[in-house]
């Protein structure tokens, strides 16, 4: 055996292996949540364009409601609790609210893409 002690790696290279390896709970609320807000943005945007003169905003705050309440709901449902026993409760509040700190960011990256990006492509 040799006294060396592991190498230090980089801030880079700790960032890199965590952006390659997500831990499973945040994975499952992101996409959880970017499914439902990519939905409600392209339905947005082809409302839109059907009806250029009519104001987006009551439905932009709908928008938001509805990804924070499915988002979370998806994230509750799918994000269990590691537990190694059998026939324990395996879901928790927590998941709902890893689903709405979520749900937040991207809704709001959804309406920029739609609203930003894509009108201008």
């Amino acid at each position: 055996m040799s006294d060396r002690s592991p190498r230090q790696r980089s801030w880079l290279e700790i960032r890199w292996r965590e952006l390659r390896n997500p831990p499973p709970p945040v994975l499952r609320a992101v996409l959880a949540n970017l499914a439902i807000a990519a939905l409600g943005g392209a339905l947005l945007l082809l409302y839109g364009r059907i009806e250029p003169d009519v104001s987006l905003a009551p439905l932009i705050v709908v928008f938001i409601a509805v990804v924070i309440v499915c988002g979370s709901a998806l994230t509750y449902l799918w994000v269990e609790l590691p537990t190694g026993a059998s026939g324990v409760r395996r879901r928790s509040a927590w998941a709902a609210i890893l689903g709405f700190f979520a749900s937040v960011p991207i809704a709001y990256l959804v309406l920029v893409v739609v609203f930003q990006v894509l009108p201008s492509a």
